[in-house]
């Protein structure tokens, strides 16, 4: 958020069920767990005297193939499992930004992302695990990490499958009249 003037008061990771809901989406997926993330930080915020007048942002990024939601891989074996679901095909990346306002307006923008992978060979998929880069990212990988290498196409946000769309996250925040520094426009 820094590189585009937008300092936060405080990071409050919030600690939600992230399981999908039988039937769920995979884009309502990320919207619900946005949703749900922004309230809990709202709740956190609540507490703090200093936060209570603040602007809450959370997102939650979803990595997709069909209809199925690969999880945020925490093992090596789910990272392969994510990886051979997404080798050779495409999927899709789901990331949703969710803003409460100081006067507790809810804002919500999400973005889809089509990314296509090279097939991975099994020295790849085993290559890539060995790195860690992994551990806790939608679908088992970090794209602007080594997994970068394996995208023959993105057709959508780079930044949200990254984790954060950046021009949506940016343009949500000034309509609400967030005050985003755009200095660096002028340095242009």
């Amino acid at each position: 958020m820094q590189q585009v003037g937008v300092e936060p008061d405080a990071l409050m990771p919030a600690d939600v069920d992230e399981t999908p809901l039988r039937g769920e989406k995979p884009r309502d997926v990320a919207r619900r767990l946005a949703r749900d993330k922004a309230e809990a930080t709202r709740r956190m915020a609540e507490r703090q005297d200093e936060l209570t007048s603040a602007f809450i942002l959370a997102a939650d990024t979803v990595v997709a193939v069909g209809r199925r939601v690969l999880p945020k891989a925490e093992t090596v074996e789910e990272a392969a499992q994510c990886l051979r679901l997404v080798s050779g095909r495409g999927h899709r990346v789901y990331s949703a930004v969710h803003l409460i306002t100081p006067q507790g307006k809810h804002r919500q923008r999400i973005v889809e992302t089509r990314v296509r992978f090279k097939n991975l060979s099994q020295d790849e998929i085993e290559s890539y695990l060995a790195s860690g880069e992994w551990r806790g990212k939608a679908g088992g990988y970090a794209i602007q990490g080594l997994a970068g290498a394996f995208a023959v196409k993105l057709v959508g946000s780079y930044t949200a499958v990254v984790g954060l769309p950046l021009y949506e996250t940016v343009n949500l925040l000034v309509g609400e009249g967030y005050p985003v520094r755009l200095s660096w426009l002028n340095a242009a």
